[in-house]
């Protein structure tokens, strides 16, 4: 695609019934669909990403859904848009169809221009690449290009385990970061010393950038891989002496009775992606698995904790 490109968005609004009917009627225009359909959005997400739902989707029509294709201004979308009114039409399907314009700079790179270098903890600084920073003398620069995952440093939940991290890491150590999305923590660890970091995540994309990450700031001690959180990790060389988990409650809280067979007796466990009111649920979840916190941080309702096996 063209810098600057100028798209059309093409949306259908319909009943959830029509949605297949309508998928199937704009996918003769582009496959690329963007699917908006919130019937069935509390089983699946509650379950994984629990509190980060946000709560306008829990308050969604769930009977309505919408469709959308993008396509560039110079290829007639008027014409496209009168063909899928009058398909639907024909077959029945009660669809609102509207339009709407997007530059392809504002919509992949307005973000950008929200990020700016932050601290976290002493010594850690985030520099977006993009950005311009004088480093001080005992900063420790991470440079981040985070893309669509999740790790910027601008959420307190990351800004709190990077804080933790300074306290832990120790030199030479082992170091897994487990949901790492866009990699900021291994690299982070890596940066404070750690002698090698494993980075795993479920989501392809974000160890695509997780990699790319790893690069940019030459820390090649980190490896990325996509995993079943640490379900996929051999125990037996694992031996990991600071393990992050900065996903959700939910996710942690099932991850409780496994992770600490991959930690020596030694290790630190720094969890967070905890809202304060469900901090002690996770606490009693981890206690049960012989875990006990040493320390405890909170910012913004956000709840980290670095705990050692009891």
């Amino acid at each position: 695609m063209e810098n600057n490109t100028n798209w059309i968005q093409i949306k259908a609004e319909c009943s959830v019934d029509d949605l297949d009917t309508v998928c199937s009627v704009m996918c003769m225009i582009n496959s690329g669909l963007m699917i908006e359909d919130y019937s069935d959005v509390e089983s699946v997400l509650d379950g994984v990403y629990g509190d980060l739902i946000d709560e306008s989707l829990l308050k969604a029509d769930r009977t309505k859904a919408a469709v959308s294709i993008f396509v560039p201004e110079s290829s007639s979308p008027a014409e496209t848009e009168y063909l899928l009114v009058s398909r639907l039409a024909e077959l029945g399907v009660d669809a609102k169809v509207s339009h709407t314009s997007v530059c392809e700079e504002d919509w992949a790179d307005s973000w950008k221009k929200y990020f700016k270098p932050i601290r976290t903890g002493n010594r850690i600084v985030i520099v977006p690449v993009w950005e311009k920073y004088d480093a001080a003398e005992d900063d420790i620069v991470v440079l981040m290009d985070p893309g669509m995952a999740f790790g910027t440093g601008t959420h307190e939940t990351t800004r709190l385990c990077a804080a933790l991290l300074e306290g832990y890491v120790t030199e030479g150590c082992r170091m897994i970061d487990v949901g790492c999305g866009s990699g900021i923590l291994a690299i982070c660890a890596s940066k404070l010393g750690a002698g090698y970091c494993y980075a795993c995540d479920i989501d392809p994309y974000a160890i695509k950038v997780a990699k790319e990450n790893v690069i940019l700031n030459d820390t090649p001690n980190i490896t990325c891989e996509v995993s079943d959180l640490v379900r996929e990790v051999d125990p037996e060389s694992a031996n990991f002496d600071v393990a992050a988990v900065n996903i959700v409650a939910d996710v942690i809280i099932r991850l409780a009775p496994d992770i600490g067979r991959f930690l020596k007796d030694t290790a630190t466990l720094i969890v967070s992606g905890i809202i304060a009111e469900r901090a002690e649920e996770v606490l009693a979840a981890l206690r049960a698995a012989g875990f006990e916190a040493e320390r405890e941080m909170f910012e913004n309702g956000w709840y980290a904790a670095a705990l050692k096996k009891a």
